[in-house]
């Protein structure tokens, strides 16, 4: 089973990131789950949220993984929270943050020694879709670094269910998904 959790800030996209992942997965024959554990129900406030994902039916409903992949979309909160926490030794971390990856090892240490990618998400959205709503590049650094999926395929996925927004934004997304794809390191 592959398990994913997302560290984020109520507001940023995590959710319905998590949720926009589920739906592309779905449509593969693949069964998958999408679900949040909201401390606050405020805007800023930080929150996880979660995806299984696997071949037979998923019983497990709890929040509880020794997740696969860990995506961090707030760039503080992997300085102010241990997202290391439950993880296994093959754990990969995809990290939003404008550090480089020496730098942010230093100002984390529990990230030393790990297998950690970073992309500027909130960058690439401010630069694309106009605002800081990171996950949608989030998706794109994890197609490149987990190679669940061709880009294209995903991209035309993503733009199906993204398709009630403006057509303009939907456009921004699929440039926000590229970039984010071609720059995760």
């Amino acid at each position: 089973m592959l398990e994913i959790r997302w560290h984020s800030r109520a507001g940023q996209g995590a959710v319905t990131g998590a949720k926009g992942l589920a739906d592309v997965i779905s449509t593969t024959g693949k069964e998958v789950q999408a679900f949040a554990f909201y401390g606050s129900a405020k805007r800023g406030a930080a929150m996880t949220a979660y995806n299984r994902v696997d071949d037979k039916t998923i019983m497990n409903h709890e929040k509880y993984m020794m997740p696969d992949y860990v995506f961090v979309i707030d760039p503080a909160l992997a300085i102010t929270t241990d997202v290391t926490v439950n993880h296994k030794d093959t754990t990969k971390y995809i990290i939003t943050t404008h550090l480089s990856k020496e730098e942010l090892l230093q100002a984390q240490p529990k990230l030393q020694g790990k297998d950690v990618y970073t992309v500027d998400c909130i960058t690439i959205a401010n630069e694309t879709i106009g605002r800081p709503i990171p996950n949608t590049p989030m998706l794109g650094a994890f197609m490149k670094i987990s190679g669940m999926y061709d880009i294209e395929f995903f991209k035309n996925s993503m733009k199906r269910i993204l398709e009630k927004l403006p057509q303009k934004i939907v456009d921004a997304n699929m440039v926000a998904i590229q970039r984010a794809y071609d720059e995760v390191k």
